[in-house]
């Protein structure tokens, strides 16, 4: 029930901040003195609509996006006589920008509140975290019941009886490489009897021999039970930074500068990660680091919500939101990206032709980057499929 909840919730907010962005481009319209024909939540058919001064509001039946629909966007608009001076393309160059720029401007927004709401209620995670093979805390091995829930153990646990150390980063397991703390527990697991860690410690490299323990493990709440092998570690981990309500907002600031600087890196690894996501449809183990859809961003937030963590709820919502507008800032239509470079060439080249002694050019023709904008939505429509697949078939998992 509280997975239900939690996925809806985060469903909504996705809905919620594509709203937003969208009133976003509205509001900067309005501003600017453009006409705002229709503001509408989905797509298909109408559900119900109201009318406000000039502008038509509604909600339709697929709850897909939304969109913001501006007189003369393009010179293939057809407008009234009356509305031609209003015309979104007929304007200033920075008023187009500020329009185009407004919807961006509110997703990054979004996320920075969110950041506020998350160091005031949660504390910020930190961002140099040690690496990801990193071993933090043991214990003895705990049993787990069919609900996932841990039965209480006393002692120590093989880890430590081998003489693994808080800090030791894992280079191997058994003499299979590991980079993420998902391949050491599967590798870990795989085990049947006493096997080595490769581990680095002071900056030295040594070669630990470990006995595991056979346990009972759920993958899912009173799924069926896997034996597997275990050695009581957990993941080195620093504890977020919380602060108060007038700390938070100069440190949500520089936060957001670091998960910018993050977004902007996955953005460019996103062609890199084609075969990693086939990878995982096809049977592989899936990356981490591998993109997720909203239904696999949806997943994540009824999985957290289930679990009490709506720190990493928000957070979560809250780095979507800059990835939101980070990715509308790529300069392909039909992204605002593309709008903003047709708004940035056509202000150039009239520059040059104003040097010239030329009359400005006339507007771009849409109709010619048709071709492009057919491509950058196909390819873009089947990378978006090909993450629907992974997250159906096989999901992050982040527990």
């Amino acid at each position: 029930m509280v997975f239900a909840l939690g996925f809806v919730l985060f469903a909504l907010g996705i809905t919620i901040s594509i709203a937003l962005h969208e009133c976003g481009h509205m509001w900067a319209a309005q501003a600017t003195g453009m006409k705002v024909r229709r503001y509408f939540i989905g797509f298909g058919p109408k559900v119900f609509s109201f009318r406000r001064g000039e502008t038509e509001y509604g909600l339709k039946a697929l709850p897909l996006g939304g969109f913001c629909d501006i007189a003369g966007m393009t010179a293939l608009d057809e407008l009234a006589p009356e509305d031609l001076d209003r015309a979104m393309y007929r304007q200033a160059t920075w008023k187009r920008l500020v329009v185009m720029f407004g919807g961006i401007a509110m997703n990054f927004l979004l996320g920075f509140i969110l950041l506020v709401v998350l160091a005031v209620g949660w504390g910020l995670p930190r961002l140099d975290q040690p690496p990801a093979t990193t071993i933090g805390a043991m214990s003895c091995v705990p049993p787990q019941n069919p609900d996932q829930s841990m039965v209480h153990c006393d002692g120590t646990g093989p880890a430590q009886q081998a003489g693994l150390q808080r800090g030791d980063v894992v280079k191997a397991v058994n003499g299979v490489k590991v980079d993420t703390w998902q391949q050491f527990t599967a590798e870990t697991q795989k085990q049947t009897g006493t096997f080595t860690y490769i581990i680095e410690r002071n900056g030295q490299t040594k070669t630990i021999e470990v006995t595991p323990q056979r346990v009972t493990r759920y993958a899912q709440k009173n799924g069926p039970g896997k034996e597997v092998s275990a050695v009581g570690v957990g993941s080195e981990y620093y504890e977020p930074l919380q602060y108060n309500a007038l700390a938070a907002i100069p440190a949500a600031g520089a936060y957001t500068g670091q998960v910018f600087t993050r977004t902007f890196v996955s953005l460019a690894q996103m062609p890199q990660k084609v075969s990693a996501l086939w990878t995982a449809v096809t049977g592989g183990e899936r990356d981490p680091e591998t993109p997720v859809s909203v239904y696999g961003a949806s997943k994540i937030g009824g999985e957290t919500a289930e679990r009490g963590l709506w720190n990493v709820f928000i957070l979560v919502l809250a780095s979507l939101n800059f990835f939101l507008g980070a990715f509308n800032l790529l300069p392909l239509l039909p992204l605002d990206g593309g709008h903003i470079a047709v708004v940035l060439y056509e202000k150039v080249r009239n520059t040059i032709r104003g040097w010239k002694g030329l009359a400005p050019g006339a507007p771009v023709d849409y109709l010619k980057l048709l071709p492009v904008t057919y491509v950058a939505v196909v390819i873009g429509g089947a990378y978006m499929l090909l993450t629907i697949a992974a997250d159906i078939i096989n999901p992050i998992r982040l527990f």
